[in-house]
Order: C-alpha cells, then structure tokens, then sequence
C-alpha cells in the first residue's frame, strides 16, 4: 500500500485547478442506463469511485472508456440487471443503478453497498421511495430485489434530507407513468446537476435546487452530453490548506471552482481569520495571521458539509482557543480524532461533538488514514506540522481526490507518495 511522507512547515502559494465533482460523476454515470446509446461526460475526475462505478457498469453490458477527463458511455447493450457485491462492496454509490435499471428495465438486483469504513449509512429511504413508486422490493441473501411492470409517480417525503436517496428516486422516476413529488429533496449541487443532465435527456423535472422536485414521468429519453460541476469539497480543501499552512505575504489561489457552492465554507474562513477575493470562478485565500477559533455544526447543503467536518478539524486544532464541531449528519465521522491527536492536536469526543482546544504546534508522526476525508484531514495536518508526517493507507485519498500530492507540490508542499507497509 502507498503512504504520503510530508515534510511539514512548507509555505504553502499559487494555483490550484480543481477536478470535476466525483459525487456528481457518481450520479452522472448511472444515469446513462436509462436511455440507450453513447454519452460523453467531460471534466470527470480521474478517481477510484469512477473507476468502480465504470467497471459496474461494464459488468451490466455498458462499454466505457475514460481519456483526459472525457468520460465516453454507451449503454446500448445492457443485457445484466444484476449489481454484484464483487463490484458494490468497493463503494456505497453504486447503489445508485438501483433506479435507473428499475426505472428502464422494470428490476433490478442490487448488493448492499459498501465503502468508507466509518458508520452505518443506511439505504431504508432508497427501497422505500421504489416502493412508494409502486416497485415489489425484498432484502435476499444481502442484495435489494426490486420489480415493477412500470412505476408509477406518487408523493415521496423523505424523512430525512439523503443526497443517494433523492438521487435514486429521481432517476426511477423519470421514466414512471404520471407524476412524481418529492418532498424534503437534497438540494445539494450534485441533485442540482443530475436533474439538469435527466432534463437534457428529454425528463420533465420542476423545481430544481428546491427541497421540492416535480417529475412528470416521460415514455422514453435519449442520449445527451454533460460536463461534470467542479469538486466543491476539493476546493474546499485546498482553501483549508491555504488558511492552515499559506504564506502570510502570498495567497492561494483554487480555481475551476465555484464559488456559489463553496458559501459556509468562504464564510467560516473568514470567521477564522482569513482574507478572501472571490472571483467568477476563483477563490484567493490568504492565511489568518492567527487563527481564531470558530465552532461548527454540519448540516445539508446549503450548510456546513460533513463532507468537510475533518479537515476543518485539522485547521482548527492550530486556532488560538477552543472550538466545537458538531456533526449532525454522521453520529459517527470521528475516526480521524486518534490520528489528528497522535500529531499533537488536542480533541475529545462526546457523542456526536468534538471539542478541538488549539496547539501551538502540531509534530509529524505516522498516522493511518481510515476514510477519504479523514485522510484530507490527515494531510492537512501533516502540511502543517513541525517534522515528518508519514500517512498510510492512502488508497482512501485516491477514491476521491485526484493526484492529490501532485497539485499540492504545485503549491510547495514536500509531500511524496511512497511505496507504504502492509497491513
């Protein structure tokens, strides 16, 4: 396995681009199964998710190929209504086939989903919106067994806000006979950009952004093309970085982002003492000469991100006081908070809220990545940190941020990836 060796105290200038949104090409991809024919996905990021996401794909009869960030699908020959766990185990979004191949194809059988290695992410409000869709769904030996001659629309409440959940339902439910409601929908940017895509592909969908969605379901749709919505929790990252570890005179600047999707975060840099310049595209960042403690509570978009809950951590466990940090997404996003202390921070956990009392410093030891954003958080740390910070297990990094070590070299970072131990 590869490890990340950081030399920690680097300051950090320059640019950054941001990649294409792997939330969004997760969603993009599966989307494809409901009409047949050849897509072509520009701006998808490079990643392990996608790679998983194309591979099942491929083992249900779709041909991908993925060249320079242009991601080319065709579904023409879908012969295979059956996700297997070999492929699912490896990423909960895979679950996401469950609409489309019940929406077109009238069943689907699909494993539980798998992935990050932190907290039970249930898929009840996936099965009960197909059923609510008039679909015959059971739980067999570990796999979601969906049928229905067709949907049908029907008014769907969710009792809580679920980007999956609502990405699911939308995309069975374009193709059902009448129409659909959904209620409490995510208005996350990633929904926002599916229900564009299903639009271009002939769907009726009103209120898009809103927690109310209207589809009126059509017999059929075509092929279309999209271009993937810039990484917002990359930019958000990179921004993170630069408030923890840029030089006092120069700025970071994150680009191919946008700053529309970025509004808690911007806000709560500035609370810590960042100076910002935002741009149609763009963010500047300079760093806080101190950083002042701010707390934060995640919540859905257009909140705090949980997605964000761990590197904004690692910012605040160099701020000048105390902060706490609620998460009320995920009782349990805490695995990070052994890892981050191991490098000096000071962070207890009660339940769902983490008090951070800032250090001075933070020293660099070897930590172990055990989710996608702990590791960010990990790094951040080590950016930070007096020594060397050697982080393990980063395949978890590589599921969601592409050539992570390479564009913070770009910045100045002395971070290399290494051939790592075995575990």
């Amino acid at each position: 396995m590869d490890k990340f060796v950081i030399q920690g105290g680097r300051r950090l200038a320059g640019t950054v681009h941001v990649s294409g949104a792997k939330n969004a090409s997760l969603a993009l991809m599966p989307a494809t199964i409901l009409a047949p024919g050849r897509y072509a996905l520009s701006n998808t990021p490079v990643l392990r998710d996608v790679a998983t996401m194309s591979r099942l794909l491929e083992s249900i009869g779709c041909t991908t190929e993925h060249d320079d960030h242009l991601l080319k699908i065709d579904s023409s020959h879908v012969t295979i209504f059956e996700a297997p766990y070999e492929h699912v185990k490896k990423m909960r979004a895979s679950v996401y086939v469950l609409g489309p191949l019940l929406g077109r194809y009238g069943r689907a059988r699909v494993s539980l989903p798998g992935g990050c290695a932190w907290g039970p992410r249930p898929v009840n409000l996936h099965i009960e919106g197909m059923r609510r869709l008039g679909a015959d769904v059971e739980l067999d030996g570990g796999y979601i067994v969906a049928k229905a001659k067709r949907l049908k629309g029907a008014r769907i409440l969710f009792d809580v806000s679920s980007v999956g959940a609502t990405g699911n339902v939308l995309m069975a439910a374009v193709l059902a006979k009448g129409t659909t409601v959904m209620e409490n929908a995510a208005m996350e940017p990633e929904i926002t950009a599916l229900a564009g895509f299903l639009v271009s592909m002939g769907a009726k969908i009103h209120g898009i952004g809103s927690s109310t969605i209207e589809i009126e379901g059509v017999d059929e749709l075509h092929p279309a093309d999209a271009a993937t919505i810039p990484d917002r929790i990359e930019a958000g990252t990179f921004l993170v970085a630069g408030a923890l570890a840029g030089a006092q005179d120069k700025t970071v600047r994150v680009e191919r982002c946008n700053p529309r999707h970025l509004g808690a975060i911007l806000n709560k840099l500035e609370d810590a003492g960042a100076r910002l310049t935002c741009g149609e595209d763009f963010v500047e960042i300079q760093p806080p000469e101190i950083i002042r403690p701010v707390n934060v509570t995640t919540a859905v978009y257009s909140g705090f991100p949980t997605d964000m809950q761990a590197q904004w951590m690692a910012l605040m466990s160099l701020a000048s006081g105390t902060s706490i940090i609620t998460d009320t997404i995920y009782f349990d996003r805490f695995t990070h908070v052994p890892e981050l202390n191991r490098l000096g921070a000071n962070i207890t956990i009660k339940e769902n809220v983490a008090t951070v009392i800032g250090r001075k410093e933070l020293t660099g030891a070897k930590v172990m990545s055990t989710d996608l954003r702990a590791s960010a958080s990990l790094i951040l740390a080590g950016l930070a940190a007096r020594g060397t910070t050697e982080v393990l297990r980063v395949y978890h990094i590589d599921r969601g941020y592409e050539r992570i070590e390479v564009k913070l070299r770009g910045l100045g970072a002395d971070i290399k990836r290494m051939s790592g131990e075995e575990f």
